[in-house]
């Protein structure tokens, strides 16, 4: 089926089979098992939808984790100062306020240094090094970076200061020269640990100092970190992820997180916190200082305890938040989405000389949502060009970084599976338009990147036992999204613009009673004015979810597609 965005849309077929057998087994309705089974669960995964898994330390025994605690035991011992090095994204701000927050509390000496975007750049580097080595660290650890800093590395070396990478992007033998190189990536065979963003590798890794210690540090109060940074990386919500995102959203409780207290405060939100109030409000907000030229505001937040800290910060981050969405805005109103539409490019490569460095990993995923195409954003910066992408689950875009390095495509790079940034010549970017269709070509079948729904559903349906049986399997969020269904024959009676970009509908079955629905981005889009001005029956795509607000719960059709 060909809908009105032009995207084709099939069932996803399951094995009847196997289908019948899961119901049989494990007792569970038509539609549960079905989504069981085309999200290929596992049988842990199946035994966790009605029963609660205790968080276990799956690195206790890793041989890297043991080094790496070592070294850092004997810091401790020696008092050395210590420099935690983090990324400037949401993941290595809550990397770097773990370890801040661990230091502060045993009384080790230390310091943190988060990069500006523009002045110095992703991550490690050795003119970055030259700059702290002058704070005199006996050791730096790199969180959330480090994997392809090779000459930095070398560097510190040199100069004889020690060095651990926690990391979790893409990383090639021969490793850096570190003392110690915590990556999942460099065990292939580990599927389970290679899912966790560098905030989890952390929290494991200060467990394993904690237990080594002895020390009374309440770590497990800091697991809505690593949920946070799990969600804002586009972390694969499964597995040990999803255990860590059912515990910390059951125990997690606002009124003893300051500084998550005051956020949902400003904008007056009385409920329990929930997934999408970290992926949408609290991380965009983290973010903001990383993207517009104040980096450690994030970490001065997430480590803060004094309550006057705790609202500065929180409002200035908030501010900067603002900023950032109308120069987001200003940019994709500046974009011809007709034009990339009738290119029709497997991959989408957009370059504008003068974007806001700080915010073209966001106008990437907006490419990639609107177009569920992988996408690459290219902007000067300075002398050089930097890029940020963002891609869907059938194209791992970090594992091409290498390859467009050893092609001499690119300059230097970094990334995992769904997001990649770079520095590329100019007179390069034809050749990376060339390389990068090819190669999707190659790895991406046209049947695979087929749009898919779970079922077909009726309206009638959609009922609070319906919503209580889809929620066993979340949290939802990537590789376990929220199922969608395909609801035909429904009417659209009532709309509402909201803000200027979404629209909020109400959505007349055959049989029953009305159904609230909101369409999220999609004024001057093909779905918006259809459903604006549509008045036949016609066939909904959509994602159906509670929607709390003043801890009330209401039922709603998240609209994703039409088809006529």
């Amino acid at each position: 089926m060909i809908s009105v965005s032009g995207k084709t849309w099939t069932q996803q077929k399951v094995n009847k089979n196997l289908f019948e057998k899961v119901k049989q087994d494990y007792g569970l309705g038509n539609i549960i098992s079905q989504l069981i089974i085309s999200r290929n669960y596992d049988i842990s995964e199946i035994h966790e939808i009605n029963n609660s898994q205790k968080l276990v330390n799956i690195f206790k025994d890793d041989h890297d984790y043991q080094k790496a605690s070592l070294i850092l035991l004997n810091s401790f011992k020696n008092n050395e100062n210590i420099c935690i090095l983090g990324d400037y994204d949401v993941d290595g701000a809550c990397a770097t306020s773990l370890l801040v927050r661990y230091f502060n509390h045993i009384n080790q000496k230390h310091f943190f240094y988060i990069p500006d975007r523009v002045n110095d750049g992703y991550g490690a580097s050795k003119k970055l090094f030259q700059k702290l080595i002058l704070k005199k660290p006996k050791l730096i650890i790199m969180v959330d970076c480090g994997s392809t800093s090779y000459e930095a590395i070398e560097y510190l070396n040199q100069q004889n200061i020690k060095s651990i990478i926690i990391d979790h992007h893409e990383i090639n033998r021969p490793y850096p020269k570190s003392e110690a190189v915590i990556n999942p990536k460099k065990d292939t065979t580990n599927k389970e640990s290679s899912i966790l963003c560098a905030t989890a590798l952390t929290y494991f890794f200060i467990d394993i100092l904690i237990k080594k210690t002895k020390s009374n540090f309440k770590l497990s109060n800091f697991l809505i970190y690593v949920l946070l940074a799990t969600i804002c990386d586009v972390m694969p919500l499964r597995k040990i992820n999803k255990i860590i995102a059912r515990n910390t959203i059951d125990d997690f409780n606002l009124k003893d997180n300051a500084v998550f207290s005051y956020i949902f405060d400003q904008y007056n939100l009385k409920k329990k916190i929930t997934v999408d109030d970290l992926g949408f409000l609290i991380g965009p907000i983290i973010n903001a200082g990383g993207r517009l030229n104040c980096s450690n505001y994030g970490v001065e937040l997430l480590t803060a305890n004094n309550k006057e800290v705790i609202k500065d910060r929180s409002n200035k981050l908030i501010n900067l938040n603002n900023k950032r969405k109308k120069i987001e805005e200003d940019i994709l109103n500046e974009i011809d989405f007709e034009k990339i539409k009738k290119e029709n490019k497997n991959v989408i490569i957009y370059f504008n000389n003068n974007l806001n460095e700080g915010l073209i990993g966001i106008i990437a995923s907006r490419l990639k949502d609107y177009f569920n195409k992988p996408s690459i954003v290219i902007t000067k910066s300075n002398n050089i060009f930097k890029a940020s992408a963002r891609s869907t689950s059938s194209y791992n875009i970090g594992n091409l970084i290498n390859r467009l390095i050893d092609n001499n495509i690119i300059e230097k790079g970094g990334g995992h599976n769904m997001a990649a940034g770079f520095t590329i010549k100019k007179t390069n970017i034809k050749n990376l338009d060339n390389f990068i269709q090819k190669d999707y070509l190659k790895k991406v079948s046209q049947i695979k990147n087929l749009n898919k729904y779970d079922m077909e559903l009726s309206s009638s349906a959609i009922k609070n036992k319906f919503m209580n049986d889809i929620n066993k399997l979340g949290p939802f969020g990537n590789f376990n999204s929220l199922p969608t269904f395909l609801i035909k024959n429904v009417k659209i009676v009532k709309f509402k613009k909201i803000n200027n970009k979404h629209l909020s509908v109400f959505i007349k079955p055959e049989i029953g009673s009305l159904i609230k629905g909101i369409c999220f981005n999609c004024l001057n889009t093909e779905i918006g004015e259809y459903l604006l001005s549509y008045k036949k029956k016609i066939n909904i795509i959509g994602q159906i979810y509670e929607n709390i607000w003043n801890n009330k719960k209401t039922i709603q059709l998240n609209i994703k597609d039409l088809i006529l």
